[in-house]
């Protein structure tokens, strides 16, 4: 029976992450195995269908409740010829305000969605499953109060085939991340 944590998982058998490192991207499980060892142990993980990683399809297959998963979107700002990157974390029934809140945060003069080629290969992660877990230390890390204040949240595992769920606190609490106010919309 999986914890009670990370019942966000809905029908899916969860385990703790780091006792399946095969099922998260190489940098999330170098994160995880950096983190305290008591907050390790609150990020559960689940093997998925890789076609069913988009969150309406995940949420729809396997029970989880739409409102507990949150999007990890990455975020390029441009000023000049300098390009800044930062990671969003919403809720999936949210969207981010790359334009104002996120692009004033990079200090940019223009912001959008990164290039899927362009967050793939500065991740290390899959498209569809990219999460704030491991990202590359330089990046803000932005996650919405309503994140935060979660008692737990379904996201990516940096790859198609699985999820995470942890609780909200700590995702606020990973390293880059900054709960930042209005962040959602």
């Amino acid at each position: 029976m999986t914890d009670p944590r990370w019942a966000v998982l809905g029908t899916l058998e969860a385990v703790p992450a780091l006792d399946r490192p095969d099922l998260v991207a190489d940098p999330v499980a170098h994160a995880l195995k950096l983190l305290d060892p008591a907050d390790a142990a609150l990020v559960g993980v689940a093997e998925i269908d890789p076609d069913l990683a988009d969150t309406a399809a995940f949420c729809a297959a396997y029970s989880s409740p739409p409102e507990s998963s949150a999007n990890c979107v990455v975020v390029a700002g441009r000023r000049g010829e300098e390009t800044r990157y930062a990671a969003c974390l919403v809720l999936a029934n949210t969207r981010a305000d790359v334009n104002g809140i996120v692009r004033k945060r990079l200090n940019a003069r223009k912001a959008s969605f990164a290039p899927m080629d362009d967050a793939v290969a500065l991740t290390g992660m899959e498209y569809g499953g990219i999460t704030p877990v491991g990202l590359p230390a330089e990046w803000p890390v932005l996650v919405d109060p309503a994140v935060a204040a979660a008692p737990a949240v379904v996201i990516g595992s940096g790859i198609r085939g699985s999820k995470l769920a942890l609780p909200g606190v700590l995702a606020a609490a990973l390293p880059g991340a900054e709960v930042l106010e209005g962040l959602a919309r």
